[in-house]
C-alpha cells in the first residue's frame, strides 16, 4: 500500500528553534530516509520552497492567470513530503512517527493513503 506522508511547517516554529535544533531535525530527516531505503519502503521524498516562491495558476475566461505566493493564507504551509510503500496505514503511522518534526509542538505530520496512481485505483 502506498502512502503518502506530508510535512507541515510552521515558520514562527521554526524561526523560535535554534540553530542545534534545526540541524537535529535535520539529521533526523537523514537517518529517517537511510532508514526508508534499507527497509525498501521509500519511493520518493522531496522537499519544497517557501511558499512566498510559488505560482498560483487559474484560467478564466480560457487564459491563465498567474499570481506570485502561495494558494491559501495560512500560517503552515507543505514543507515536503514522502511516498512510502508498507503493508498498512499502522505500519505508516509507525514510521511516521519516526520524522524528528513530530517531537515539535506546532509542526505536522499527516499520513494518507494513496488513492489513485499511475492509472490505477489503488484504494
Amino acid at each position: 500500500m502506498k502512502f503518502l506522508i506530508s510535512l507541515h511547517i510552521n515558520p514562527a516554529v521554526m524561526d523560535a528553534l535554534t540553530d542545534e535544533e534545526k540541524a537535529a531535525i535535520g539529521h533526523g530527516h537523514g537517518e529517517f530516509i537511510e532508514a526508508l531505503k534499507a527497509s525498501g519502503e521509500l519511493i520518493t521524498t522531496q522537499a519544497l520552497v517557501d511558499p512566498t516562491q510559488a505560482a498560483v495558476v487559474t484560467v478564466r475566461n480560457g487564459q491563465p492567470v498567474v499570481t506570485d505566493g502561495p494558494f491559501l493564507e495560512a500560517k503552515e504551509y507543505l514543507g515536503g513530503f514522502y511516498l512510502i510503500d508498507c503493508e498498512d496505514k499502522e505500519r505508516a503511522i509507525a514510521l511516521a512517527a519516526l520524522i524528528p518534526d513530530t517531537a515539535i509542538e506546532g509542526l505536522g505530520v499527516e499520513v494518507r493513503q494513496v488513492m489513485f496512481a499511475d492509472g490505477h485505483l489503488e484504494a
